[in-house]
C-alpha cells in the first residue's frame, strides 16, 4: 500500500511532457502570391523548350472534361505535366529546374508577411511544415531555401532516374491532405493528443485540415473560406491589401 502511494505521488510530481507545437502552412495563395503549378510549367517551357507552347491546345479536351467534373484534378495535372515537361525528365534536370523556380519564388513570388510569420513561428519553437497539393520535387526545393525540413506534398513518380507525369499517390488536396498530415505525425512518432497544430490556409478545400487543427487561421481567404472563418470565429490574415 505504501509502495503504491509513493508511486502515485511520484507520477503526480513528474512533469507532463510538453506538446509538440506544429505550424503547418498551405503553399499556393497562402505563402505564394499566385498558384505555383501552372507558373512552374510555363517557367519550364520558357527555360527548357519554348516550342512546347505549341502543344498547349492539346490540353483543351482534358480542360473541358475537368471543368465539367468528369475527370479528377489528378488527371488534369498529369496532362499538363506531359505537355510542358514531356514523358521523361532526367532527375538532374528536374532538380536544376526546381531550384531555379524556387529561387524565383523567393525573389518575388512570396508574401513578405508569410516569410516573417514563418520566422516568428520558428522562433517560438514551433516545427514548421508545408502541406500542399503542389508537387513535392519543387516544393522541397523551395522549402530548402526557406530552411524548412518538413514537406507534405503530392508525390511525383520517378522511373529509371527520370521524372514522369504520373502522380505517385493521392493528390495532396482536401481530405487527402488531412490524411497525409496524420500519417506524417505517425512517422514522426507524435501522438495526435500530444501535438498542437496551427494550420494556415487560403482555400475552402482545406476545410478537413482546418477542422483537424487545434488552431485554424484563414490567410488571404477565398470568399467561401472567409465566410466559414467569420462564422466559426477563426482569425483572418489578409496580406493582399
Amino acid at each position: 500500500m505504501a509502495e503504491a502511494k509513493r508511486r502515485i505521488e511520484h507520477e503526480a510530481a513528474s512533469p507532463v511532457p510538453a506538446k509538440a507545437m506544429l505550424s503547418v502552412f498551405d503553399l499556393d495563395r497562402t505563402l505564394t502570391i499566385l498558384p505555383t503549378y501552372t507558373p512552374f510549367l510555363l517557367f519550364a517551357i520558357r527555360t527548357r523548350a519554348p516550342w512546347r507552347i505549341l502543344l498547349l491546345p492539346l490540353l483543351l479536351p482534358v480542360a473541358i472534361l475537368y471543368a465539367l467534373k468528369l475527370v479528377p484534378r489528378r488527371t488534369m495535372k498529369q496532362a499538363m505535366h506531359r505537355v510542358a515537361l514531356g514523358p521523361r525528365l532526367a532527375e538532374r534536370d528536374a532538380a536544376r529546374l526546381a531550384d531555379r523556380f524556387a529561387r524565383r519564388l523567393v525573389a518575388r513570388g512570396l508574401y513578405p508577411q508569410g516569410l516573417a510569420l514563418i520566422e516568428a513561428e520558428r522562433a517560438a519553437g514551433h516545427r514548421v511544415v508545408i502541406a500542399t497539393a503542389a508537387p513535392h520535387f519543387y516544393t522541397a526545393a523551395l522549402a530548402r531555401r526557406l530552411g524548412i525540413a518538413d514537406v507534405i506534398a503530392t508525390d511525383s513518380t520517378w522511373r529509371d532516374g527520370c521524372l514522369t507525369p504520373a502522380i505517385g499517390s493521392a493528390n495532396c488536396y482536401g481530405g487527402d491532405k488531412r490524411h497525409r498530415v496524420a500519417a506524417f505525425l505517425d512517422r514522426a512518432g507524435i501522438a495526435r493528443d500530444r501535438a498542437h497544430i496551427r494550420f494556415y490556409s487560403d482555400h475552402i478545400s482545406d476545410l478537413p485540415m482546418l477542422a483537424f487543427a487545434d488552431e485554424a487561421i484563414a490567410v488571404n481567404p477565398s470568399a467561401k473560406l472567409r465566410g466559414v472563418a467569420e462564422a466559426r470565429g477563426w482569425p483572418i490574415l489578409d496580406w493582399r491589401r
